[in-house]
C-alpha cells in the first residue's frame, strides 16, 4: 500500500513539473518610484539587491525556481509582494497609497519585518546593514517629509473606493 501511494506522489510531482506559472518578468518601469522622487545610486543598490526581486516588475530567479512546487511557492510571493508595494508601478499610486505604502516600508525595516527572513536564508546578500537600513529609512522619510509639505493632510487619508453600485 506504501509503494504505490509512493508511486503515486512521485508520478504527481513529475507531471506538476510540465505545470510552469507566468515568471515576473516584464521589467515595465514607466511607473516607476524614481520618475517623481529621484532615487540616489546607494539607495538603487540597496532595493535591487534587497527589495526588486518581490517589489518590482522584474524578478531575478534562482535555478530553483524551475522546480515544482517551489515555482508556484515562489510565483505567489512575488504576486504578493508586488501586491504589497512594487516600486515599478509606485508613480501611478494615488497620493495617499505613495505616503501609506512608504510610512509602511519605514515600519516594516525598523521592525526587521522586511526583507523577509524566508528570502535572506537563501539570499544572505538581502540582509540589510544598520547603515543600509538607515539610508532606506531616511529616504522614504525624505520623501514622506515632501508629501507632507505639499498635499493637505485630507489628502494624505486612504479611503476605500466603492464598487459601483455600492451605496454610500
Amino acid at each position: 500500500m506504501i509503494k504505490k501511494i509512493l508511486i503515486g506522489l512521485l508520478v504527481i510531482l513529475i507531471a506538476i513539473q510540465f505545470i510552469k506559472p507566468e515568471r515576473n518578468l516584464s521589467g515595465d518601469t514607466q511607473k516607476d518610484i524614481a520618475t517623481i522622487y529621484p532615487m540616489p545610486d546607494s539607495v538603487k543598490i540597496v532595493f535591487d539587491k534587497a527589495c526588486a526581486d518581490c517589489h518590482s516588475n522584474k524578478t531575478n530567479y534562482p535555478w530553483y525556481a524551475s522546480i515544482q512546487p517551489v515555482a508556484f511557492w515562489l510565483n505567489d510571493h512575488v504576486k504578493d509582494g508586488k501586491r504589497h508595494f512594487n516600486l515599478n508601478e509606485f508613480a501611478g499610486y494615488r497620493i495617499g497609497k505613495q505616503n501609506k505604502k512608504l510610512e509602511e516600508c519605514i515600519e516594516q525595516i525598523k521592525e526587521g519585518e522586511m526583507p523577509l527572513s524566508s528570502y535572506t536564508i537563501i539570499h544572505k546578500e538581502a540582509v540589510l546593514t544598520d547603515a543600509e537600513k538607515t539610508l532606506i529609512i531616511n529616504w522614504c522619510q525624505n520623501i514622506v517629509d515632501t508629501i507632507h509639505a505639499k498635499y493637505p493632510a485630507d489628502s494624505l487619508k486612504l479611503q476605500r473606493q466603492q464598487k459601483p453600485g455600492q451605496a454610500k
